[in-house]
């Protein structure tokens, strides 16, 4: 069981991306489905997507799959693109895995005061 201040290896961090994808794969739709819904509603008052009520259903399953992922000790930095950040070790240096939207896998790392402007491929 993942435990506050987890510190994940490399193999970790890509087992647990690949293993949650289904539930990030979640998220990115949760996200669409809520952006239309919210212009729709904004701009006309109606949406084929529904009302306040599938408003409220979308952000409440929006914000369990968060709390899911934070469960892990998963970093979620952003969410349009979905960023996660697993806190792990390189070179004795604390470094964040780090997995964007559109990577196949966990495929960068960076300091932690760096983010994501200092991504470096592993």
């Amino acid at each position: 069981m993942p435990h506050t201040g987890a510190v994940f290896t490399l193999a970790q961090a890509r087992h647990l991306v690949a293993t949650l994808r289904p539930r990030v794969d979640e998220l990115i739709r949760l996200r669409a489905d809520l952006a239309e819904l919210r212009a729709d509603l904004a701009d006309r008052g109606i949406s084929v997507l529904g009302g306040r009520a599938e408003l409220k259903s979308l952000e409440a399953r929006l914000h369990a799959v968060l709390e899911e992922l934070h469960q892990h000790d998963i970093q979620v930095k952003g969410i349009a693109p979905v960023l996660l950040d697993f806190p792990g070790e390189r070179d004795g240096r604390a470094v964040l895995w780090c997995w964007l939207e559109g990577d196949d896998e966990v495929r960068w790392y960076h300091r932690a005061e760096c983010g994501l402007a200092g991504r470096r491929p592993v």
